[in-house]
């Protein structure tokens, strides 16, 4: 007797524990019984559990706790096509949470949060390939992203509740070009550049040459004026030199010209070996025949 009585002790004590259950902040929790989400007799509405200590019937009701907190969904870039058909790698996230949590459970498989965040981004990344589809590049890039993201919210809002989700914001963080892409638009602009630095290139060749053939002709113009103006002033000191030697020729004849006898004697022998065959009466060696230069 004393054992039945322990025993059912312990039994009672088991399924008091297992009548209550603790939801914790940050949570709601809902109860499910013989497969189906209780629900209100009289509003028909899911009877979700706040923060706090609740009860249920043990061995029948079994809870089911999710998280209601604002979730962030940020997965993989994905490939979006405009409408030039022009690929584009974007990368997005997604802020969400549960709305409806009986519908959650439903079509989520229990609550799965993997299996929702799947069927969260396919439906958002649809309404996404939309907005894109309608758009050329230029125009993403230019000033028609919030109005894609705005577009983007609506859709992937009114998708999402059919999960029991409501999305609270879509955003672009970044959009890029396929590798492929990018590098074909690399080296195009590299030969753009390549183009552009030959041109100037050959402009500047063309100005160099310009200016040494300028500088050279202003060379040869200065050249020849320099010359010109050289043989002028030795011209004026041949002349002003004569003139001196006219003037001292006639200021002494005789004296100069003994002079230049002299000169001409000490041109004429100034080697060992110099022979001249002349006649000794010739007016060459007057001034060695007298003195005075008087030929005898």
């Amino acid at each position: 007797m004393k054992n039945l009585i322990g025993i059912l002790i312990v039994v009672l004590v088991v399924l008091g524990f297992s009548s209550v259950f603790v939801v914790k902040e940050g949570e709601r929790a809902i109860v499910i019984q013989f497969g189906k989400v209780e629900r209100n007799a009289v509003s028909n509405e899911t009877v979700v559990f706040g923060p706090g200590l609740h009860f249920k019937i043990p061995l029948i009701e079994k809870v089911k706790r999710l998280d209601a907190r604002l979730q962030t969904l940020d997965g993989d870039p994905d490939r979006f096509v405009t409408s030039e058909k022009k690929d584009l790698i974007v990368d997005t996230y997604v802020m969400w949470r549960i709305r409806d949590f009986a519908k959650f459970y439903l079509s989520t498989n229990g609550g799965n949060l993997l299996q929702a965040e799947a069927l969260l981004t396919r439906r958002i990344n649809s309404g996404l390939r939309s907005e894109f589809g309608n758009r050329t590049i230029t125009d993403i890039v230019s000033g028609e992203r919030d109005e894609l993201m705005r577009e983007a919210l609506i859709k992937g809002a009114k998708s999402a509740s059919e999960l029991g989700i409501e999305v609270v914001d879509v955003r672009v963080m970044q959009i890029n070009l396929p590798d492929e892409v990018s590098q074909s638009i690399y080296r195009r602009m590299r030969a753009e550049r390549q183009a552009v630095a030959t041109e100037h290139r050959s402009e500047g060749r063309a100005q160099a040459e310009f200016i040494r053939a300028d500088v050279d002709a202003r060379v040869t113009v200065m050249i020849a004026d320099a010359k010109r103006k050289s043989r002028t002033i030795r011209g004026e000191g041949d002349a002003e030199a004569a003139e001196i030697y006219a003037n001292a020729y006639k200021k002494d004849p005789e004296f100069f010209s003994f002079l230049r006898s002299m000169q001409a004697y000490s041109k004429s022998f100034n080697g060992n070996g110099d022979i001249l065959v002349l006649d000794a009466n010739s007016d060459f060696f007057r001034y060695l025949n007298d003195l005075k230069g008087e030929v005898k």
